[in-house]
C-alpha cells in the first residue's frame, strides 16, 4: 500500500489523494494569449526528474504541494503552500458589467 505524508492530516493511504498538477509560475491571466494559457494549464514537461506538484487530500478538500522523484514515484517533501506563495490570485468575474 502506498502511502502519502499529507501536511495536515498525516500519513494516510494513496487512494484519498488527488493529482492537481505541477506548480508553475503562472502567466498574468489578462494579458497573456490563450496559447500561453493553454500551455500553463494542459501542458507539463513529463520528465524522470523531481517535480513540484499539487495534491489534494480528498476528504479534508486540503491541497498542498509535494516534491516528488517520478522514476521513482516517491515523494521527498511536502508541505503547504503557504511557505512557497503569500498572495492570493482573484480572478474576474465572467459576468459582464451590462449584462448584471
Amino acid at each position: 500500500m502506498k502511502m502519502i505524508n499529507c501536511p495536515l492530516n498525516g500519513l494516510r493511504n494513496s487512494s484519498e489523494f488527488v493529482y492537481g498538477g505541477e506548480v508553475k509560475d503562472m502567466p498574468d491571466h489578462r494579458s497573456c494569449s490563450d496559447r500561453e494559457w493553454a500551455e500553463y494549464i494542459f501542458f507539463h514537461e513529463n520528465a524522470v526528474a523531481v517535480v513540484t506538484e499539487w495534491w489534494l487530500h480528498a476528504p479534508s478538500s486540503y491541497w498542498f504541494i509535494g516534491e516528488r522523484h517520478t522514476g521513482r514515484d516517491e515523494f521527498l517533501r511536502t508541505y503547504d503552500p503557504s511557505e512557497r506563495f503569500s498572495t492570493r490570485v482573484e480572478f474576474a468575474s465572467s459576468v459582464v458589467e451590462s449584462e448584471k
